[in-house]
């Protein structure tokens, strides 16, 4: 069970599409950000699906452009769908902000290593959420559920924006 087995099949199960373009509809949603899935994981995933009977491909061609598979969701997907769907709803919340790995260790380097990788963090931080209200300036037709998962990511992103500020000032 995963969390891109259940984005793959969402994103197919809302409209039959290509790998190339589940992964532009995860950056266009700016999901990447916060989903563990990079590209080559996406075609992979597109794979493994179509393996088990999730989803199928129909090799397509338009105009000048190369074919491509254009997946649609099968019936025996719909059902593993639904099934993810119930299974991860209820599991505990997870948070994993993999910058922690960062924090718990920053008192076995020097200080001015210390604060450059805090400084890294805070900055990373600041472009996180300048894309997320850009995102929401730019994409005001989405869905409710799409704007939901963007207030959240804001709310997230001005949290840690407010802790990596208060422990800066903390230590001046």
């Amino acid at each position: 069970m995963s969390a891109i087995d259940l984005v793959v099949l969402g994103l197919v199960k809302q409209q039959p599409q290509g790998a190339y373009d589940i992964q532009k509809e995860l950056a266009h949603r700016n999901l990447s950000s916060f989903i563990k899935v990079s590209t080559p994981s996406i075609y992979k995933k597109v794979i493994q699906l179509e393996d088990k009977g999730y989803i199928e491909g129909d090799v397509m061609k338009a105009g000048k452009m190369p074919e491509k598979a254009v997946y649609s969701i099968t019936a025996k997907g719909e059902e593993y769908f639904l099934n993810l769907m119930r299974k991860m709803s209820e599991q505990p919340v997870n948070l994993f902000l993999d910058f922690n790995s960062v924090i718990m260790n920053l008192d076995l380097v020097p200080e001015e290593t210390k604060d450059h990788y805090l400084s890294q963090i805070k900055d990373k931080i600041t472009i996180l959420k300048e894309q997320i209200v850009e995102n929401i300036a730019l994409k005001p037709h989405i869905p409710q559920t799409g704007k939901s998962i963007l207030s959240q990511q804001l709310a997230l992103a001005e949290t840690l924006e407010l802790w990596i500020n208060e422990g800066s000032n903390k230590e001046e």
